[in-house]
C-alpha cells in the first residue's frame, strides 16, 4: 500500500505543474503586452552656445512610437514663454499635446527656450539649431524627416530659421505667424533675412518654394492679424510651392491648439521627406 507520503506528492504535483504554466502564460502575457502603453518622456539638456550653457528641453518618444530613428520636431515658442525657467516653453502650444500622446506620438521634439527681449534670430537661432542638433544624436533621430515648428513670434521664427537653413527641414508649420511687423503689435516682429526687400513675402517665398509648408492660423486673431499668413501662402502658390492652409475662422491668436489638434497634420508631416539637390 502507497504511503500517505506518497499519495500527496502526487496530488501535488499535478498543482505545481498547473502554477508553473500559469506562470508561463502570465510571462508571455507580459513580453506580449503592447509596449505603446510605455509613454515617452520629457528630459532637460543644455547646449554650449558661444561659451554660455543653454537650457532646453526634449520629448522622447517610446521605442514602440517612434521606431528606431524617429523623426524629429523642433518648436518654436512665442513671446510669452521666453524666459530661463525651461519650464514655459513646454507649457504653451505643442508642448501640452505631446503631453497628452506621450504614449503614441511618435517623434523627438525638441523645445529651445529664448529670453526675455529675444527673437528667433541670431543667437537664438544658433540656440535652437544648437539643441535640435544635440537632440538628433543624442536620441538617434531621421535627419531626413525634421519638422519646424512654432507660434506667434515663433511662427515668424519657422521662417526665419528655414530661410537660414533650407536644406535642413523636410517641413514647415507656422502657426499664427507672419513675415512682416504686424501694425497693432508694439514690440518688434518680422522675419529679419527679407525685411528689406522690395516684398518680403515674395522673397521669403522665393526662398522657400521647394520646402512643404502647412500654415495655420486664427481668423480673429488681432495680435498677428491672418493677411500675414494670407500673403505668405498666397507668395507661395506664386512661385510654385507646396503649400496648405488652414484659418480658424472663429478662433483669434490662440490658434495653436486647434492646429496642433489636427490628425491630419501629423500624418502629413511624418510623411515628409527632405531631399537632397533641391536648392
Amino acid at each position: 500500500m502507497p504511503s500517505p507520503f506518497r499519495l500527496a506528492t502526487f496530488a501535488i504535483a499535478p498543482l505545481i505543474r498547473l502554477a508553473a504554466i500559469v506562470a508561463a502564460l502570465a510571462v508571455g502575457a507580459c513580453a506580449t503586452t503592447p509596449r505603446e502603453a510605455v509613454p515617452g518622456q520629457f528630459v532637460e539638456r543644455s547646449v554650449v552656445v558661444d561659451g554660455s550653457p543653454r537650457r532646453y528641453q526634449v520629448f522622447v518618444p517610446s521605442r514602440q512610437a517612434g521606431g528606431k530613428n524617429p523623426a524629429t520636431v523642433l518648436f518654436l515658442h512665442g513671446s510669452g514663454e521666453r524666459g530661463t525657467d525651461n519650464r514655459k516653453q513646454v507649457e504653451v502650444g505643442l508642448g501640452p499635446f505631446v503631453r497628452e500622446h506621450a504614449t503614441r506620438f511618435p517623434a523627438i521634439v525638441v523645445f529651445p527656450q529664448s529670453p526675455e527681449g529675444t527673437s528667433w534670430t541670431g543667437t537664438q537661432a544658433r540656440v535652437a539649431l544648437a539643441a535640435l542638433d544635440a537632440s538628433i544624436d543624442e536620441f538617434d533621430g531621421d535627419e531626413d524627416r525634421i519638422v519646424l515648428t512654432g507660434m506667434s513670434r515663433g511662427g515668424y521664427g519657422v521662417f526665419e530659421l528655414a530661410i537660414m537653413e533650407p536644406r535642413r527641414f523636410a517641413a514647415l508649420v507656422p502657426v499664427c505667424g507672419g513675415i512682416t511687423q504686424p501694425p497693432a503689435l508694439k514690440e518688434h516682429l518680422q522675419v529679419e533675412s527679407v525685411a528689406l526687400a522690395p516684398d518680403p513675402f515674395l522673397a521669403a517665398a522665393q526662398k522657400l518654394q521647394k520646402l512643404p509648408v502647412w500654415a495655420f492660423h486664427g481668423g480673429k486673431d488681432d495680435v498677428v492679424t491672418p493677411d500675414q499668413s494670407r500673403h505668405m501662402v498666397e507668395a507661395l502658390r506664386g512661385v510654385g510651392g507646396n503649400v496648405r492652409y488652414t484659418e480658424f475662422a472663429d478662433l483669434g491668436h490662440n490658434a495653436w491648439d486647434a492646429a496642433y489638434a489636427t490628425p491630419e497634420l501629423w500624418t502629413w508631416a511624418f510623411s515628409q521627406e527632405r531631399k537632397g539637390g533641391l536648392f
